[in-house]
């Protein structure tokens, strides 16, 4: 029966075409989704439905030819293997959803035998399905050939490759190399090693690598190549002694790595031995050289730290240890006096003394910087008391050691002593806590004290407040403000004083004498000073007050050498007579041994300043160094009703008035002080009971 012809374009043919290009399409669709689902297609879902449309389309009209096309169904078979439509269900759904459609499509109705026709052209489809389907797998499997022959040849190039880089690194390397089993037993030497070890390759190779090894370091390098064997390392490095064949020892590093077979399993151990005998030797050295004072052999301070957590955790529980922190007197004077070398010598001796007055306990002593040194003892049942053993250090300093068999020369110590801190206390704790000590020992004179708690702790606060002054002073925390001179007969104002104010955010308002402490801890108080002296002479100057200004200097400040210049400047620049400004000079600067503070005061009397005198204790500074004014000393103030002091204080006061001189006293606080200071003389007050001056 010959297939069905096209009947032109007929109007009323229209949707009928219309209608099988939707059914056919929708066929595309369907095959499109059931073959995805069988295979993964390298193709988007869009690319696929219009290929399957083309072959539907193909397929339709090899079972309408006549006979059936079925070179065109066998193209379309092989497409769908191009399409990579090769899963192992592609070909079984695609029969199955064109069998279906193909016999129920109504164009074809008209066509005789239509079942005969899609059988052979379904089957012509599988057969050029299953054809190209074989060539692609017979092309794979020659490329697969291919590829495996050339990963062969080159695997074999390689293999010869690493084998002849292996020899030349084994043969020419620097370090020691052996090839060893499992156990141990050498297989291969190189030369490297054999000269190392002073032996040949073949006397290497008749032992194994444990018999080269120091007996004290066998085991132990046993276990780290038995934990290398079964993969719990996956290289081995450690440092372990080599024996040569004259018995003497040699640090050497060792590097093994584990040479496995294809599945994986452990063959062979391969060790690199690098002689690091010398190295070894530097490093002591240098080690050594690190943590040890070069001067006196002793620790460092980096040893001392690091060792003190230790040698806490270790000591009897109940006698814990004790820290001396020792700053050797006047070191400075010995050095710059009599020379460097001789202050190094100095330093030694003390180091050596210090061993041996701490020969018999479990101490350690360290140099901890300069003229520095730490003992930290751990103590036990016959350790001495704390009296007894600074008692020794302070006999044993005092021997004065004899240089050039002529000059002897001995040294003292301020000593602080931290006695059974607790156990958890950090090595830092306890350094900063003798350190505090020790500095506490030398602000008070004493030779020796003994950490306190409650003073650690307000020297901490102290500390803390220092480190903030200088911020505070630039942000205006610190200001000037003044007190009220007056006459001890009326009370009228005869001057003012110059103080420091700090305005603390949390310690509240801080008075004249803690700025000034603490400005002397911090190094402000030369600034601080002179800051003061000209703000105070311009407030007094805008102010359009007369009344003189006192200002009471530091002992830096008096033995300052720029002091002259500095007062010259203020006067200069604000006009002020030279009279007006009356400087404070503490006793104890004018009285020092530099006398840097007398010439700056007899300087000042001659430019017509007149400087008053603080701190007067007695009145034989008055023959020394004239003044109009005078102020007693805090320390007689305090004790002003005490029965020894009371009449001494009147002969004081007695006395500087035959000499020409006011007398003044500060910090009176009431009307019945005033009363007691007036019926003794005084001449001015200054203190609590009087307001501050108004204008300032």
């Amino acid at each position: 029966m010959t297939a069905p012809q096209p009947r032109g374009d007929h109007p009323r043919q229209k949707p009928s075409a219309e209608r099988a290009a939707r059914r056919l399409g929708t066929l595309a669709r369907k095959w499109s989704y059931l073959i995805s689902t069988t295979a993964y297609l390298p193709h988007t879902p869009e690319e696929i439905e219009r290929e399957l449309g083309d072959l539907v389309t193909t397929l339709f009209a090899a079972v309408a030819a006549d006979p059936p096309d079925l070179d065109a169904a066998a193209t379309a078979g092989g497409r769908l293997v191009e399409l990579r439509c090769v899963g192992t269900d592609s070909l079984r759904r695609s029969l199955e959803v064109l069998g279906k459609a193909l016999v129920r499509e109504p164009e074809l109705h008209r066509v005789d035998g239509l079942a005969e026709r899609v059988v052979l052209v379904l089957g012509a489809l599988s057969s050029g399905y299953g054809e190209m389907l074989r060539e692609d797998i017979q092309k794979r499997q020659e490329g697969l050939s291919r590829a495996l022959l050339k990963v062969e040849q080159e695997t074999r190039q390689k293999q010869v490759i690493t084998r002849a880089q292996f020899e030349e690194v084994f043969a020419g390397s620097a370090s020691g190399v052996a090839l060893t089993e499992l156990d141990g037993r050498v297989l291969r030497a190189n030369a490297a090693l054999a000269k190392t070890l002073n032996r040949t390759p073949a006397e290497i190779g008749a032992l194994s690598l444990f018999d080269l090894v120091h007996p004290e370091d066998v085991e132990q390098l046993r276990d780290g190549y038995r934990e290398l064997v079964a993969g719990k390392l996956h290289r081995l490095r450690t440092g372990r002694r080599l024996v040569g064949k004259d018995g003497e020892p040699m640090w050497a590093t060792f590097a093994a790595s584990v040479i496995r077979d294809a599945v994986g399993a452990p063959r062979q151990l391969l060790t690199i031995v690098d002689d690091d005998t010398e190295v070894s030797l530097l490093q002591r050295r240098l080690s050594h050289q690190a943590l040890h004072d070069v001067l006196t052999g002793l620790p460092n301070r980096q040893f001392f730290s690091t060792r003190l957590e230790t040698l806490l955790r270790d000591a009897d529980p109940a006698r814990g240890v004790t820290l001396f922190h020792l700053d050797l007197d006047g070191f400075s004077r010995i050095n710059g006096g009599l020379g460097q070398e001789l202050g190094d010598r100095v330093l030694r001796g003390v180091a050596a003394k210090l061993k041996t007055i701490f020969d018999d306990e479990k101490a350690l002593v360290a140099r901890l910087g300069g003229d520095e040194f730490g003992v930290l003892v751990q103590n036990g049942a016959d350790t001495p008391g704390v009296l007894t053993l600074v008692r020794r250090i302070t006999h044993e300093l005092a021997e004065p050691e004899y240089v050039d068999g002529r000059r002897g020369v001995a040294v003292s110590a301020a000593i602080g002593v931290v006695h059974r801190p607790p156990r958890d206390v950090t090595p830092a704790e306890l350094l900063r806590a003798s350190d505090l000590t020790l500095r506490r020992v030398q602000r008070t004179g004493s030779q020796w004290g003994l950490f306190d708690r409650e003073l650690d702790r307000r020297d901490r606060h102290d500390f803390g407040l220092a480190a903030g002054m200088a911020g505070a002073w630039e942000n205006g925390e610190i200001e000037v403000c003044f007190r009220a001179l007056v006459s001890a007969g009326d009370e009228a104002v005869q001057g003012v004083e110059a103080r420091l104010r700090w305005n603390h955010s949390a310690e509240g308002m801080l008075a004249h004498e803690t700025c000034l402490r603490l400005a002397a801890e911090t190094g402000l108080a030369l600034p601080l000073g002179t800051w003061l002296l000209r703000t105070a002479a311009e407030r007094l100057l805008a102010s359009g007050s007369e009344l003189p200004l006192t200002v009471e200097l530091t002992p830096q400040q008096a033995a300052d050498p720029e002091l002259v210049g500095e007062i010259r400047g203020v006067l200069e620049s604000t006009g002020l007579a030279p009279a007006a400004v009356r400087p404070g000079f503490p006793v104890a600067a004018l009285l020092a041994e530099s006398g840097d503070a007398a010439d700056n005061l007899k300087v000042l009397a001659e430019i017509g300043v007149q400087a008053e005198l603080h701190g007067v204790g007695d009145v034989t500074c008055l023959t020394e160094f004239p003044a109009r004014t005078i102020r007693l000393a805090p320390s007689l103030v305090e004790r002003r009703t005490h029965p020894l002091v009371e009449p001494s204080l009147t002969a004081l006061i007695e006395a500087a008035h035959q000499a020409g001189a006011e007398v003044g006293v500060t910090g009176v606080a009431d009307a019945d002080q005033v009363r007691w200071w007036r019926e003794r003389g005084i001449d001015r007050l200054s203190g609590p009971a009087f307001p501050e001056p108004a204008g300032l």
